[in-house]
């Protein structure tokens, strides 16, 4: 397989789901509500996109394991955990009353799961397969622009609102 389409396999589909899931979401919100909420619909596309990923959780568990540093105890809990956290986290976006604090908590998640990406790469894990011939430190140039667009993408849709 070669590193452009090892790339669409590990990155692309989440921000496939993202962006389509706005494009949807902008116009049924506009058809629900007689007018634009861009801000609405991009938080509903990342909650779409997190229930997707949290998916990955509990469907490629020995992989997703797999990414969590050794010296971390309970890693195969820790990867349920974390499925299930993304979970509430796009249930939260959902909800006004609780979209800011869910923003700078998931904006935090993904700081916090960076560290686990690079990890991955190094070790060249593919946490599809659970195995160790995934796509090495080539798969970081995509991986952290596309971490920081989920970043901006939450700031913006549920903190500063624009």
């Amino acid at each position: 397989m070669n590193f452009v389409s090892e790339l669409k396999e590990d990155n692309m589909k989440p921000l496939v789901i993202l962006l389509s899931s706005f494009v949807i979401a902008t116009f049924a919100v506009k058809m629900v509500n007689k007018d634009y909420n861009f801000a609405l619909s991009a938080r509903i596309a990342m909650s779409m996109m997190l229930c997707f990923t949290a998916i990955g959780h509990f469907a490629f568990t020995k992989g997703m394991s797999m990414m969590v540093p050794q010296f971390i105890p309970f890693r195969t809990s820790l990867v349920y955990l974390t499925g299930l956290f993304e979970i509430l986290i796009a249930i939260g976006l959902l909800i006004p009353k609780l979209k800011v604090i869910s923003g700078w908590t998931l904006i935090i998640f993904l700081l916090l799961m960076l560290p686990t990406n690079i990890y991955a790469s190094i070790h060249n894990i593919n946490y599809q397969k659970g195995t160790f011939d995934g796509n090495g430190l080539s798969y970081l140039w995509f991986r952290i622009p596309l971490q920081f667009l989920f970043i901006t993408w939450t700031y913006f849709s549920s903190i500063q609102i624009i």
